[in-house]
Formats: C-alpha cells, sequence, structure tokens
C-alpha cells in the first residue's frame, strides 16, 4: 500500500478503515486479502476531519469555490474539505451532493434541492471516498460539467482501482492512499486454498458462507 500522509495511513489502521492481510468476499463476488472499510471512519468525526483538512492541504491554491461530493460517503467528505478549505482561504467554501438516478439510458448523478444554481460559473472540486472504477466520481464530475461548473480536480480517500486523472477527463487527481485492489474468483482463490478463514464481519463473507455452508 502507498500512502502520501503517513499519519491517516496510521489513524485509518487503528479505526479499522483499512483492513489487510485477511479474507474478504467483495460485492462482485471475488475474494481478496484488503478492503475499506469507509463506515469505519464516518462515525468518528475527528478523523473524518483529519480526511478532509488532508484534501484541504492539496487543492488549497487551486481558489476551489464549491466542494462536490456523491452520495452517501461523498457527502461527509464534502462538508469536512469545504470546512478546511474555508479556514485555509479565508473565505466560505461551499459543499454540495449529487444524488443517484436512473434514466433509460443508464445510470448518472444530478444535483437537486437548488444545488445546480451553487455551481454554475463556480471552480468545483470532486471528492470521493473509494474509487475502484472511477465510475461515481466520473458522474459527478459530469454533472457539475451539466450544471456548468469548473471542475479544478478530483480528490479521494482512497484509490484501490489505479484511476488516473486521465481516466476522470479532470486535471488532477489526489489520493491520500492507494490500496491495489487485488482480487481472484471464489473457484481458484489461493487464500481458500490455503484455509485462511474468510471473515464473515465484512463485505459479503457472512451471505457467501451462508450460502456454501455444505461445502465448507
Amino acid at each position: 500500500m502507498n500512502s502520501h500522509e503517513p499519519d491517516l495511513l496510521t489513524m485509518l489502521h487503528q479505526l479499522g478503515a483499512i483492513v489487510t492481510n485477511d479474507h474478504i468476499v467483495y460485492t462482485s463476488g471475488r475474494h481478496g486479502s484488503s478492503y475499506v472499510n469507509k463506515d469505519a471512519l464516518y462515525p468518528h468525526t475527528t478523523a473524518a476531519s483529519t480526511v478532509g483538512a488532508a484534501l484541504a492541504r492539496h487543492f488549497a491554491e487551486l481558489d476551489v469555490e464549491t466542494v462536490a461530493g456523491p452520495t452517501v460517503g461523498g457527502v461527509i467528505m464534502a462538508q469536512w474539505t469545504a470546512y478546511h478549505l474555508s479556514q485555509l482561504c479565508g473565505r466560505e467554501v461551499l459543499a454540495v451532493y449529487a444524488e443517484e438516478e436512473h434514466t433509460d439510458a443508464g445510470k448518472r448523478r444530478v444535483f437537486r434541492r437548488g444545488y445546480d444554481a451553487l455551481l454554475a460559473g463556480k471552480r468545483v472540486l470532486v471528492v470521493e471516498d473509494v474509487m475502484t472504477t472511477g465510475g461515481s466520481a466520473r458522474l459527478v464530475v459530469e454533472a457539475v460539467r451539466a450544471a456548468s461548473g469548473t471542475v479544478v480536480g478530483v480528490g479521494a480517500l482512497c484509490n484501490r482501482g489505479g484511476i488516473t486523472a486521465v481516466d476522470l477527463k479532470v486535471p488532477i487527481l489526489v489520493a491520500l492512499t492507494e490500496l491495489p485492489l487485488e482480487s481472484y474468483p471464489a473457484d481458484a482463490c489461493p487464500l481458500c486454498a490455503a484455509g485462511i478463514p474468510i471473515n464473515s464481519r465484512l463485505g459479503k463473507g457472512a451471505a457467501y458462507l451462508r450460502q456454501h455452508a455444505d461445502q465448507l
């Protein structure tokens, strides 16, 4: 694992927000040894504030006016990052969020509640907690541009999929931590072959164990 913020990485480990050397069943059904448990971070307001402050420092010189994130976790990320940007810049930086919407053309993100008006003509930082494919962040970027905002960059807690700024079509991408996404098909999992117990508390481990109880 790589990290641009060593102290932050230690804090995330202590909270149980980053799990390594384990046996996890992911939503896709594949197995792997690492997991980002972002839900372990958000109840701790001091820790969440620390994450927001770390992101704010990276973007403090870009004259950000509004921070935007996807529901659900991105709401908290946007709030704390905007708060610390406000402190650093000496002026109010707003925080908004984009909600998911399903259309005949597929899934997209939209700014409701009048938030689109807070983006028009503004310099906008998009934030995300965990990026695996970058799909959610990409949809927020598109939603900001649809609302006539200018995306100055994307900031993330963790980059799991090796996503780049080019992938997201943004000027800059900063991830506070990078956790390589290594996974295996369930029927070819070396962790299973080695007899390493499946974690039933995180991911889809409990459901997998129930489904395969007669085979284990």
